[in-house]
């Protein structure tokens, strides 16, 4: 993913304005782990002031804020996953990381620690079932270095670990049906080329921000990094740009609109991200 240059901007909330995201840096939008084998990110960099036009559809109440937990240790109380049809290829410790009231899961599975390369699977269950339900299998790009349990800005590797996915954006519209909160933004610009020189256009046509180091219920642009700048961060689900990222998960436009329309807040979706057989 693109690099997003790191401002001091003003704290943002759903109705506040946000300090703009311009140009690529490695970007940092801090958000509450729920499991963190501790996690790693892009780093979305700032220069411009633009106002903020985070909304919510109607379908899509506004998400509230929730407090940040400290970044050297990952929440214990954590309520343990439903039992039943288990998600496959998930540690125990991971399935037990997974919010009780969550019934949308993304699971993303990287081939190996070191490969940007993974692979993509939205579970959901119905409410009063154990049995989680797999849809379709997609493939998608991770950090150039792989995987981490111990991100660090600027590492090029994707953090590990279990996040919840409350907020999104874009420079475009949001497709019709869009529950998530959502902030069209002018600022959602990815200039020059990624990692391998591939061009970055385009690339934040959709995001979704994986909420490691930055604080829920705000843009994606959002600056705040409540463990940290050296924690990383700005760590989002985007649109592929045919390259691995910085720390970000990217998936083709057609995955992200279909992601955009399926995540709703009301079932409080998660994501599970990790090398595979970690």
């Amino acid at each position: 993913m693109a690099r997003h240059a790191q401002s001091r901007a003003p704290r943002t909330r759903l109705s506040r304005r946000s300090k703009a995201v311009s140009g690529l840096a490695l970007s940092t939008l801090v958000g509450t782990a729920l499991w963190a084998w501790p996690a790693s990110g892009d780093d979305h960099n700032n220069g411009t002031d633009a106002k903020s036009t985070m909304s919510t559809t109607a379908s899509g109440p506004d998400t509230p804020r929730t407090p940040v937990s400290a970044p050297k240790t990952a929440p214990n109380a954590a309520p343990n996953a439903p039992a039943g049809r288990p998600i496959p290829g998930l540690s125990d410790a991971a399935r037990k990381r997974i919010p009780a009231d969550s019934r949308q899961v993304l699971v993303v599975t990287g081939k190996d620690m070191d490969s940007f390369q993974s692979r993509v699977v939205l579970y959901t269950r119905e409410e009063g079932s154990d049995d989680w339900e797999p849809g379709p299998t997609w493939s998608a790009h991770n950090a150039a270095h792989g995987w981490t349990a111990d991100h660090r800005y600027g590492d090029l590797r994707s953090p590990i670990g279990v996040y919840s996915l409350t907020d999104a954006g874009g420079l475009l519209a949001p497709p019709e049906g869009t529950k998530l909160p959502y902030d069209r933004n002018g600022s959602f610009v990815a200039d020059g080329t990624g990692v391998e020189g591939e061009p970055l256009a385009g690339a934040f046509d959709y995001v979704i921000a994986i909420n490691y180091n930055r604080e829920s219920g705000t843009s994606p642009l959002d600056q705040q990094r409540p463990w940290g700048a050296a924690k990383g961060g700005g760590v989002w689900l985007h649109v592929d740009h045919d390259g691995p990222t910085q720390g970000c998960i990217s998936l083709k436009p057609k995955v992200m609109r279909e992601l955009l329309r399926t995540l709703d807040p009301d079932l409080h979706p998660v994501i599970v991200m990790g090398p595979a057989d970690y």
